[in-house]
């Protein structure tokens, strides 16, 4: 994993900077500690900073084919390289290097932009062809690996993280309140859409061509398609997908341990971290590998005892990071800086925590659990729809619009997703300033695109919550500003097993039921799972762990918070209401109140978090 960014002069004139491109790389140097290169030619500028992980000696970046009509800067990993390697070889390929990624460069030359499906990877990566003056950028699958881009007064630069590209003198800064009115209403930010005006994130499973100022073209090459109902014959064998699966992660597994320095986990305590690192044991059983936890002190959340159960089942050398709720403070600023957006919740401090404690170990490259939740149903939700299914709904004038809504997101006017975002908009309301309500039809996130519709249709519920928490849950958020940022906020790679390009695909083809079998969320996976690690584990609750939010953080009494959120600061930043904030100031501080998260939104979390945002960027005030 490195950091990469650069601009191509669109109209060839020849207007890019060498220093420039190094300021840009310079605030990427978390992403890529071990090293930075620097490539200018008048029409396209190149940096990359790199964290050194395959070919240590030989792998540094900007990277050329054999008669340098091509250059590759990337960032993440190609973890099925040596299989490519060796195919392109046999046809004639010679390689300067050991390092993976350079099979993109000869898969180029082979293929033209027409490979991206032949790579088991998590990437992000620019190739620029000198020939025909052709730049060809694309992100990965799932979109583990950021990738975000602006073309301003015909430049297109680009940067694995948005503070790389404010460094451009041409950038100008500026909230887009779409994206902020995403954050209130669905997980998190949705691709294209960030926190920045006319910056925009590469979608995943999309690549970007671009061969002039008229020449710019954006396509999708992956998506996760569910089939349609009666669309598939599924087979009656229960054992034959619980062994596909088994095989898949197994093989997943076998690809993400490549690496030429040590590869640790994280345990969480839960179903689907204590799978990787169980398979990674089998697969090396002589390497005793480091694991890694976070704790709390207050014990009705403390999962150490899951946790010590499966380090202990893998003989690892294990760690406990022990997070304080009072650390959340002093983390805020920290998270927000690397999430680059306004967060809904404090959990990302917690996260960043536990990739210090990886760092402080010198482990650059650790396992994860993330995103089988998304594809094996293993959300509460997938369970309230089912029981939705079977209860009768009353229609009343407040349901028939929110009906109407539903239909124009969705596509189905019975389908419920997050929340009721009828009502939700006039909260919303409340909570803007009369600026931003002057502009609600344009600010308001619900007219603007936010899923494929298609995509949904006559589908099984379970297919189509799965798409959509694949898309709006993971993308943008659990990936991306809680993984990708929160690990390489430490200089961290984070892998993730579960979102295996094979693997998914296969998912998409297990009967529904048996990923909600009797109102049991990941049935197939839990069935799995059954001799592979402890019983505990498998048979244990699902535990759906809520960071303290606004309100403990108001009952502190923080000086930058409290002046973050005074009655003067948001009035003068013009985004908020100051009456309204005040208001649910008064109303979060109340003895015994509680927000019933994932049920109920923190509202001030995300005034607050924003008000970070606005001051670690330097964004402007509303209407300045």
């Amino acid at each position: 994993m490195c950091g990469i960014c650069g601009v191509y002069d669109l109209k060839h004139n020849k207007r890019t900077d060498i220093s420039i491109v190094k300021k840009m790389s310079s605030k990427l140097h978390h992403r890529g500690p071990d090293g930075s290169n620097h490539f200018c030619d008048g029409n396209i500028a190149l940096g990359f900073t790199r964290l050194s992980i395959i070919d240590l000696e030989g792998g540094m970046q900007p990277l050329t084919n054999e008669d340098d009509s091509l250059i590759l800067v990337c960032n993440g990993e190609i973890f099925n390289y040596i299989e490519l390697r060796e195919a392109l070889e046999s046809k004639g390929h010679a390689f300067k290097t050991r390092t993976d990624v350079e099979v993109l460069l000869h898969l180029y030359e082979e293929h033209g932009t027409d490979f991206l499906n032949m790579l088991n990877g998590q990437f992000a990566f620019v190739i620029f062809d000198f020939k025909k003056r052709q730049l060809f950028g694309a992100r990965d699958h799932f979109g583990v690996i950021p990738f975000f881009y602006t073309i301003t007064d015909d430049l297109f630069i680009f940067g694995s993280e948005i503070k790389a590209i404010l460094e451009h003198p041409v950038v100008k800064r500026e909230v887009d309140l779409v994206g902020l009115d995403q954050v209130f209403s669905f997980p998190g930010m949705i691709a294209p859409r960030t926190m920045f005006k006319n910056i925009r994130s590469l979608e995943n499973g999309h690549y970007i061509v671009i061969q002039g100022p008229d020449n710019i073209r954006d396509v999708e090459y992956w998506d996760l398609v569910y089939p349609e109902e009666g669309e598939i014959q599924y087979k009656s064998d229960e054992s034959y997908y619980r062994e596909k699966i088994r095989e898949l992660i197994t093989q997943s597994v076998r690809l993400r341990l490549r690496s030429d320095v040590p590869v640790g986990f994280y345990i969480s305590g839960g179903l689907d971290s204590s799978i990787t690192t169980a398979v990674a044991n089998q697969l090396t059983p002589d390497v005793r590998r480091y694991s890694f936890a976070i704790d709390f002190v207050e014990k009705e959340i403390s999962e150490s005892k899951y946790q010590r159960i499966m380090s202990d089942f893998v003989q690892s050398i294990h760690h406990e990071k022990l997070f304080l709720f009072s650390d959340i403070s002093e983390r805020m600023p920290k998270a927000i800086y690397h999430s680059e957006c306004a967060l809904k919740e404090s959990y990302n401090t917690a996260s960043l925590a536990l990739s210090e404690a990886v760092r402080a170990k010198n482990i650059k490259v650790i396992l994860t659990g993330e995103g089988s939740d998304e594809i094996f149903a293993g959300y509460v939700g997938y369970r309230f729809d089912r029981l939705r299914q079977l209860q009768k709904k009353e229609a009343t004038a407040e349901t028939e619009f929110e009906d109407e809504l539903r239909e124009k997101l969705w596509g189905d006017r019975d389908f419920f997703y997050e929340k009721n975002q009828y009502a939700f908009r006039r909260t919303k309301q409340e909570l803007y300033s009369n600026r931003v309500n002057e502009r609600y039809e344009e600010v308001d996130c619900l007219n603007h695109y936010v899923i494929k519709k298609e995509r949904l249709k006559n589908r099984d519920l379970v297919h189509r919550r799965s798409y959509l928490d694949m898309k709006l849950r993971l993308a943008d958020h659990l990936i991306s500003d809680h993984g990708d940022r929160m690990a390489m906020g430490n200089s961290v790679e984070a892998r993730y097993p579960f979102l295996d390009k094979d693997l998914v695909e296969f998912a998409a083809q297990v009967p529904p039921d048996l990923k909600l079998k009797d109102f049991e969320e990941k049935y197939i996976l839990k069935e799995m799972a059954k001799g592979l690690i402890p019983g505990e584990i498998v048979n244990r609750e699902k535990f759906g762990f809520v960071a303290p939010g606004s309100p403990y953080l108001l009952k502190r009494n923080i000086e930058y918070i409290n002046d973050l959120l005074s009655y003067d600061r948001i009035k003068s930043q013009g985004y908020f209401n100051p009456d309204t904030v005040e208001k649910l100031k008064k109303q979060y501080t109340q003895e015994g109140f509680t927000i019933n998260v994932p049920f109920d939104s923190d509202m001030l979390i995300i005034v607050l978090t924003f008000g970070i945002f606005l001051e670690q960027f330097g964004m402007p005030d509303m209407g300045m």
